[in-house]
């Protein structure tokens, strides 16, 4: 196709942030319980969904509990998967604060995170850490894990322009070159099982799919992970290092200081072209000019691979997959019935089939030459 469906996916986010924003803000609601982790059924439907009990004075009291005392300004930033909130804090500074979605990770698993992004910091890199408070980056209160951040603005990255695409193909090189130096021991890998195989059997195993689709879909969901495994074979075996993990224009703040990196809540071992591939847009020819501009700032710092290339289509299938299994997990949390009304309707599940038909025959097309 020439739109490429990453970009349809950012889409359908933007035109439902407000709707989540509001849901992700409201109080005790009917939903059913979210505590579990990536690969799990949801619960029952008559368990409250943990973040009904996460209101604004469980945030203000949080805080407090880690000696923030905030002012009582509260405004809901854009997040699904968390929770995100901008506190004033008196005489001081706002600061964001992220709450976990519960269950998702372990402890060990989100210190991992903070730990990355600390040894980036400490090399100058340009992204947010965690705020260390009394020695510690993770807090917890009344059964919710959470951090504290430094807010900082900034606006979307013009990705049209080659030199944006340049500087901040040399930030992701920057990123990489620390994530190589040691992997991750409590972070999932992206690979074809935890983004492809598991998230296909559990929309089949649940009944996501309408019944007079459910054949279609096994039939096309099959040919694509076919269609990946041949990328990863065409491309070989390539070096798996700590990556942001979602690496999209959505997670770069840019300034006239140029460009910085939030939310590696993602973050998981994987090949470099990860982190790259989603900064493309458009028909292929585009896509060309764009992987060429962001290498030629990546290799200042880091060796690209070309054979990463035949994996651009692999990890878009992927992500499509793992997107709508997302969706279908996250489907008592009460935010995302409000924020994603279009999921899981006889036309949501004939599109999916249409797009997955689309990325069987592009993963059969020669890689991006570049």
């Amino acid at each position: 196709m020439d739109q490429h469906n990453q970009d349809q996916i950012d889409d359908e986010e933007e035109d439902a942030r407000a709707a989540a924003l509001a849901a992700a803000m409201a109080g005790p609601q009917g939903g059913d319980s979210g505590d579990f982790a990536d690969a799990d059924a949801a619960a029952p439907a008559h368990v409250p969904h943990p973040y009904s009990a996460l209101n604004p004075e469980c945030v203000l009291d949080a805080l407090d509990s880690i000696g923030l005392r905030g002012d009582g300004r509260l405004l809901a930033l854009n997040s699904y998967e968390n929770r995100v909130y901008q506190v004033g804090i008196e005489d001081s500074l706002p600061l964001v604060v992220k709450f976990y979605r519960p269950g998702r990770w372990s402890d060990a698993a989100i210190l991992e995170e903070h730990a990355f992004t600390e040894e980036l910091t400490a090399r100058e890199i340009p992204v947010v850490p965690a705020l260390a408070l009394d020695g510690r980056t993770l807090h917890h209160f009344n059964g919710f894990r959470f951090a504290v951040f430094t807010r900082h603005g900034g606006r979307a990255p013009e990705l049209s322009d080659p030199s944006v695409l340049e500087w901040t193909g040399r930030f992701i090189a920057r990123i990489h070159a620390v994530g190589a130096v040691k992997p991750y021991l409590q972070r999932p890998a992206l690979d074809i099982a935890t983004f492809g195989t598991e998230p296909c059997d559990f929309l089949q195993t649940n009944q996501f799919i309408p019944v007079d689709l459910q054949e279609a879909y096994a039939s096309v969901s099959q040919q694509a992970l076919d269609g990946v495994r041949r990328s990863y074979d065409r491309a070989g075996a390539l070096p798996q290092l700590r990556l942001h993990g979602d690496c999209h224009g959505g997670n770069v703040l840019w300034t006239d200081a140029g460009p910085h990196f939030v939310d590696f809540d993602d973050s998981r071992m994987g090949p470099a072209i990860q982190d790259l591939w989603m900064m493309l847009s458009g028909d292929r020819a585009e896509q060309v000019r764009q992987m060429s501009d962001i290498l030629a700032g990546y290799e200042d710092f880091c060796e690209f691979n070309p054979r990463q290339l035949h994996l651009v289509e692999a990890l878009r299938t992927l992500r499509l997959i793992h997107y709508s299994a997302w969706l279908a997990r996250r489907w008592d949390d009460p935010a995302f019935p409000a924020a994603f009304p279009w999921f899981n309707t006889q036309r949501y599940w004939q599109d999916r089939i249409l797009e997955l038909r689309e990325q069987v025959a592009l993963m059969e097309e020669p890689p991006l030459p570049v």
